[in-house]
This record gives C-alpha cells, sequence and structure tokens, in this order.
C-alpha cells in the first residue's frame, strides 16, 4: 500500500527533525542504514480497550496541564465565542530512532516533537474546548524507507491505536455534537483510513463538520468514494473533505506526484494520472488561486521554542497543474524547507489563520442546518 509514497512523506516529515541531517548529508541510501530498525518486527499487542480512558495517552484533551495545542500566537484576536464542535486531531511522525518500529508511547523525544508539532497545527483549532489529540505508538521514519514487511505491520499498529483513540473521543462527546477531523502526513494517511472504516456509509457521517486530510495525498477518483465524502467546493460546505501539499516555486513535485501516480489509493487502484484533491486554503474552493491579501495569517515559528508570530499578507495561493498548492516564492518559514522547495511541514502554518477561521464557518453553517450541506 502506497509504498513510493510513504517512504518519500517519510523523508519529508523526518526533515522536520534529526532526519533531515541525516538525509542532507549521508544521501538515502546511508540515511536507510542510519534509521531503518534492524531488527525484526516486535509482535505487539493491540491497546486494551480502556487505554484512551488514561489521561497520559493524550497529547491534548479538555482540562490537561501544559496542553501544547493551547498555544496562542503573537497577534491573535480573541475568539468571539467557543467553536462548537469537538475536533480529532492526528499528528504527523515525530520519531526517528531505530530502536524500535513503533513509538514507545514513553519516548520523551518523540512526545516533545509531537508537542512542537501540535504547537503549530493542532493550535489553529483551539477554539475548540473540546479538542482532543491521542499520542498513538506512530510508525518509526525508518519504517518508511524500507519495503520489509515489517513496515505495514508498524503501520498498521499505529492505526490500530488511533483507531481506538476515536472510539474514545467519540464516547467522551455528546452524541450530537458536530465533529472536525483533521490528520497532517502520518496522521493524514491514518484519517484516510479512519473516514473509511468509521465514517463512510454510517450515521456518523451527518456530524462531520469537515475533514482536513493535510500533507497526504487524496485522490479524487480512488480515495473520496471509499472514505463517502465528497470534496469540499466552498467555504461553507460541510461534510466534507479538504486536502492539499504547499510548494514554493520554483516547484520540483515530480517524484511526490509519481508515488501518487504509482500506489495504491483506498480503493486499491493505482491513481494513475487522475487528479488529486488541491484545496486552495484561501479560497475554499478547488483549483483555484488567491492573492497574498487574502492570507489572514500564516503562523511564522519564533527562533525560541514555544513561539510564534501571525503575519498577514505573507504568501498567495494557487493549484498548479499537478494539484500542488503553489504558494509564490519561498517565504522565510525557518530551517526545514524541503529540497524542491517542499513546504510540507508548513502546510498548515503557513495559512494558520484561514483555517481557523473556516473551521468556524463551516460549523456555523452545519449547526444552521442541523446536518450537513451536500
Amino acid at each position: 500500500m502506497v509504498r513510493k509514497f510513504l517512504y518519500l512523506v517519510a523523508i519529508l516529515t523526518g526533515l522536520f527533525v534529526a532526519g533531515r541531517l541525516a538525509l542532507t548529508f549521508w544521501g538515502t541510501d546511508l540515511a536507510r542504514l542510519a534509521l531503518v530498525p534492524t531488527g525484526g518486527y516486535e509482535r505487539t499487542a493491540p491497546l486494551p480497550p480502556g487505554a484512551y480512558a488514561e489521561a497520559r495517552m493524550w497529547l491534548s484533551r479538555p482540562g490537561a496541564a501544559n496542553d501544547p495545542a493551547r498555544f496562542r500566537p503573537t497577534g491573535l484576536a480573541a475568539d468571539p465565542a467557543p467553536l462548537g464542535a469537538a475536533v480529532f486531531f492526528i499528528h504527523p511522525t515525530s520519531y526517528i530512532n531505530r530502536a524500535h518500529w513503533n513509538a514507545p508511547l514513553d519516548d520523551a523525544e518523540a512526545n516533545r516533537l509531537a508537542g512542537a508539532m501540535a504547537r503549530g497545527m493542532a493550535s489553529a483549532f483551539n477554539a475548540s474546548p473540546q479538542l482532543w489529540a491521542p499520542r498513538y505508538r506512530q510508525a518509526t521514519f525508518g519504517a518508511f524507507l524500507t519495503d520489509n514487511t515489517a513496515r505495514d505491520a508498524a503501520i498498521d499498529l499505529a492505526y490500530g491505536d488511533v483507531r481506538l483513540a476515536f472510539a474514545a473521543f467519540l464516547a467522551a462527546i455528546p452524541a450530537d455534537q458536530p465533529i472536525v477531523l483533521v490528520g497532517h502526513s502520518q496522521g493524514g494517511l491514518h484519517l484516510k483510513r479512519l473516514i473509511r472504516d468509521e465514517v463512510a456509509g454510517k450515521p456518523l457521517a451527518r456530524r462531520i463538520v469537515a475533514a482536513y486530510v493535510i500533507g497526504w495525498p487524496v485522490s479524487i477518483a480512488h480515495d473520496l468514494p471509499a472514505m463517502g465524502l465528497p470534496a469540499c467546493a466552498s467555504a461553507a460546505q460541510t461534510g466534507c473533505v479538504a486536502s492539499w501539499l504547499s510548494y514554493a516555486e520554483p516547484a520540483e513535485p515530480q517524484d511526490t506526484r509519481e508515488a501518487y501516480r504509482r500506489n495504491s489509493a483506498l480503493d486499491g487502484k493505482a491513481p494513475g494520472d487522475s487528479p488529486m484533491l488541491c484545496t486552495n486554503p484561501l479560497t475554499w474552493t478547488i483549483g483555484a488561486a488567491a492573492p497574498a491579501s487574502a492570507n489572514r495569517g500564516t503562523l511564522v515559528p519564533g527562533k525560541t521554542e514555544g513561539t510564534g508570530t501571525l503575519t498577514p499578507g505573507m504568501v498567495p495561493a494557487r493549484c498548479g497543474p499537478d494539484q500542488f498548492l503553489l504558494i509564490g516564492p519561498p517565504p522565510e518559514m525557518g530551517d526545514y524547507v524541503l529540497p524542491g522547495n517542499n513546504y510540507h511541514v508548513y502546510d498548515i502554518p503557513l495559512f494558520w489563520a484561514n483555517l481557523r477561521d473556516n473551521v468556524a464557518v463551516r460549523t456555523a453553517a452545519w449547526r444552521a442546518a442541523g446536518s450537513p450541506a451536500r
């Protein structure tokens, strides 16, 4: 399943941390030697059914102390009202250690980096009092650098944790509360599967305000039908899917596009040259263009960890001919811009304020209609 694309996105996500140095200075082959676990897959039991009743199993949840997702950047105005939807956020890869195929839940460095990702990404949704982000035994970065069958087992174990956490999330929120789903990179991969398995064709689908599958491709023909939700075509549409992958210009997304073309989607087929979904987060339409003046605020990381400033009008956005989101000349966002002008790590921070506003618009539309407007 999605073999080459998993490999590529692992590289992109891994560049967020120490893997960036390995791949820059050693090259792919040495990175594989340095980062792929050498031992066989550790047969690990599923978590017990009540595991996510424990507070320690959540990176973010209501009432959590020192919750990184509650970060508010400099320049953010007070929210006019709490968001009336519950949010389930699946964080990207933060574990690069080769000691295990899956991250131990108590790994301090993986948890620290996951917290940094929650500050930069999940914080866009913290107008909701019900913001939940599980810890899970994510597949290690190196698992995506190999065809070893252990890789698939590691991804499946991580997904099993996410699925169990989602069940706990549903049990903890009111039975009629609308829901926003968000995942980035590895989190986006798990979110696609979760929607297929837990939402498509089920009564729960009517509670979905929107699903933001960011930093992972969504095939219009081969993923969306299995997910049972249409692509978001307007800012106030509900019960729909939004997705984008960000590149500055000149963009070099050829490897990503080739990986998407050749590897299996949710229906088990290779998407080939069929379009992937490109949602413009400045217009919330498909395949559109918008100037930088439409950008209400990019979250620019501060030089000190845990700080950041909202800067309006920093980048434009347009969907290019290959359905990648193009953001104009490279903006200064920090040290983790990837080869080919790939802004994968910044997919959410680039459009942080617009995303925050859009969730409020869709939630209001859902509540006004009482059900998704499709």
